[in-house]
């Protein structure tokens, strides 16, 4: 169980992560990071800019789906070997897809989001049987 709530940490913590590749860009324009007016600033962001703006919001959907599934594990004491591979990997695929995101790899990034989906839905198709 304690791989399963490490995992979840980990992903509760990834868009707060996710952020400071996009302060970095906020930084980088002109007049540097706006603190008063933060996202109208984000939405003026280009190329890496906003594809840091994207990952770092999806790092919060991404969670949404993760949770449920994780928690009922846990709950259903459905806590095994399968279940922790699950949860491994889709901290590893999340990881990737931010990186892929940032460094403007789509096809790749596509992959590995589908990955951390289907790892997301098998962590609750655990729990159904």
């Amino acid at each position: 169980m304690t791989l399963i709530l490490i995992c979840l940490l980990i992903a509760t913590l990834m868009p707060i992560l996710a952020k400071a590749p996009l302060a970095f860009a906020q930084n980088k324009q002109q007049g540097g990071y706006d603190n008063r007016h933060p996202r109208a600033q984000q939405n003026a962001l280009v190329g890496f800019g906003a594809r840091a703006k994207a990952a770092h919001e999806n790092c919060f959907e991404a969670l949404i789906m993760f949770t449920p599934g994780a928690l009922a594990v846990i709950a259903l004491n459905q806590v095994g070997p399968i279940a922790q591979y699950l949860c491994i990997a889709f901290i590893v695929a999340r990881i990737a897809y931010l990186f892929c995101y940032w460094f403007n790899y789509h096809l790749l990034r596509s992959i590995c989001w589908g990955l951390g989906f289907l790892c997301s839905i098998g962590l609750i198709g655990l729990t159904l049987y």
